[in-house]
């Protein structure tokens, strides 16, 4: 019993144990190169880890390490993992072939802990030195040709060896002087430049998903693996572009396929960026922007409106008197067709008519009117079919077909009146609109009317200022007087008035008596001076 006991606890060990190893283990891997700026973006860790990135603030997630100043740090609010400061990978792992920093992510509620190996790549960041800045060497005349004597090596970490090539000879020259240059490997210090910038492509929609559409090409000045480039589409994690999404691009030749069909009915134009990448350590890029304009072709067919049957097809049935003259409007054929421009244009036909001499199709309008007043010989039920045809250059078509029937006047009055009840009460709240619109209207004008009536009479009474007696009166007629009576207007001409003038009947009733100012009070009764009253008949509105 006690050894069966002892053979679980030794299981349970060993399970616990592998848990705790598989738990250590790193679960991702990612690369950088050394000497990055701060701030670059290593990985996705949510997105990787399958976390989900809303709950990351709330979990306190962290990198957990023992430096004071960590060389990788985690956005909570994106989930992403970045360089928090410029790694140097000698300092950070010496002379180490292998360059391997491990980070540990913790979350809490419930608690998880994450283990991350960002690989630091080495870049040529260090020129080659010698030890010695200059070198003595002694090398006897009788050395053969091809000989080699080892120099010491340059660090960085070639090293080189001297040939001679030709005969020595020490009476003519005992000694060289050589100038030794040592350089490491090829320089990755030309970015990739694109063929074009910016790129702009025409492309018709309809197209097929999964084609190539366009193609993007760059170039890069390096040689050998720093000359070879990569493509892919940019995209930006704070910003939602849709079209990128159905986008992608052959990393190798910059291919760009679309994986839907574009439609110029809901887009038109759109823009996004390519990145072209080499492959030079560190690597450069360069990027482009693309902008593509779809084309419309005559991809949608026209659509009728009316006539419309309950179940969904184009048909319907019109009722006319048999007593109608020619000319008269039978129905209109309504019809749509969602594309653009002379695509969009439609023509209208008859495609099949009982009788081409009873009715005729305006193939414009779609309007469908009698051509002569029928016979008693003529049926009572004609069926028209029209065809709706759009101006594309392949055209596309749909047809509607118009059952006419031919009723005595008394049951097209009461088919009639059956259709005018039903649209009576879609008017009544329109009439009921318009009224109070008119009724207010209406009492804005009166309003209106009532105040420039009072301000005319208001001008009408104002003589103070306008009529005083100057003191050199000479007795010109020098002023005149107009005033309105009903739909007359009346002028009146004569000398200066002042305040107190009347008009009296005389013998025609047009007559205006003024006091003379320039004689005495005495001499005031009876003098009247006379003036003539022009009329002019006006009519008012």
């Amino acid at each position: 019993m006690e050894q069966r006991k002892g053979q679980r606890g030794f299981l349970a060990g060993c399970v616990v144990a592998a848990l705790l190893w598989s738990i250590a283990e790193a679960q991702l891997r990612y690369s950088i190169s050394e000497e990055v700026s701060e701030g670059t973006e290593v990985g996705n860790v949510a997105k990787d880890l399958g976390l989900d990135k809303n709950t990351l603030k709330n979990r306190r997630c962290r990198i957990v390490s023992s430096d004071v100043d960590p060389l990788f740090n985690i956005n909570d609010a994106d989930g992403f993992l970045y360089v928090s400061r410029k790694i140097d990978r000698e300092e950070v792992c010496a002379q180490s072939s292998s360059c391997v920093i491990n980070v540990k992510i913790v979350l809490e509620t419930p608690l998880e802990v994450h283990y991350v190996d960002v690989q630091v790549l080495d870049i040529n960041d260090h020129s080659p030195t010698f030890p010695e800045k200059e070198k003595r060497l002694e090398i006897s005349e009788s050395v053969l040709p091809g000989a080699r004597f080892q120099l010491k090596p340059a660090r960085d970490p070639d090293s080189g060896e001297l040939t001679v090539k030709g005969l020595l000879d020490y009476e003519e020259k005992d000694k060289y002087e050589i100038e030794i240059e040592a350089s490491d490997k090829d320089m990755n210090d030309n970015k990739p430049e694109f063929q074009q910038s910016p790129y702009t492509f025409y492309v018709t929609e309809a197209n097929e998903p999964g084609a190539s559409v366009f193609s993007v090409k760059a170039f890069d000045r390096d040689v050998n693996d720093n000359a070879l480039i990569s493509y892919h589409v940019y995209r930006d994690i704070n910003v939602e572009n849709k079209i990128a999404s159905f986008l992608t691009i052959n990393s190798e030749n910059g291919d760009i396929v679309a994986l839907k069909r574009f439609d110029f009915e809901t887009l038109k134009t759109f823009q996004f960026q390519v990145v072209a990448t080499d492959s030079g350590i560190p690597p450069l890029s360069n990027n482009v922007t693309v902008n593509v304009f779809i084309l419309d072709q005559n991809d949608n067919a026209p659509v009728i409106l009316y006539p419309l049957s309950s179940n969904g097809s184009a048909e319907g049935v019109e009722e006319i008197p048999r007593n109608v003259n020619a000319g008269h409007l039978v129905t209109k054929v309504r019809a749509y067709d969602a594309d653009i421009g002379y695509n969009g244009w439609l023509l209208f036909s008859l495609q099949e008519v009982t009788d081409h001499s009873l009715f005729g199709l305006d193939r414009y309008t779609g309007q469908i009117r009698t051509l002569r007043s029928f016979t008693e010989t003529d049926e009572a039920e004609h069926k028209l079919v029209i065809l709706v045809k759009d101006n594309g250059n392949v055209s596309l078509s749909a047809t509607a077909t118009v059952i006419v029937k031919l009723v005595e006047p008394k049951e097209a009055f009461a088919a009639s009146d059956v259709k005018s009840a039903a649209l009576d009460d879609e008017d009544n709240n329109v009439t009921f609109y318009l009224m109070i619109t008119l009724g207010a209207v209406s009492v804005l004008f009166l309003i209106s009317i009532i105040v420039l009536i009072a301000m005319q009479c208001s001008k009408s009474t104002d003589y103070t200022s306008k009529y005083l007696q100057e003191t050199n009166y000479d007795g010109t007629l020098c002023h005149s007087i107009q005033y309105r009576s009903g739909d007359k207007r009346y002028m009146l001409v004569g000398p200066r008035m002042s305040i107190g003038s009347t008009i009296v009947p005389g013998s025609h009733a047009n007559t205006l008596v003024l006091p003379d100012r320039r004689r005495t009070s005495e001499e005031d009764d009876g003098e009247t001076l006379r003036y003539t009253i022009v009329a002019f008949v006006t009519l008012m509105d």
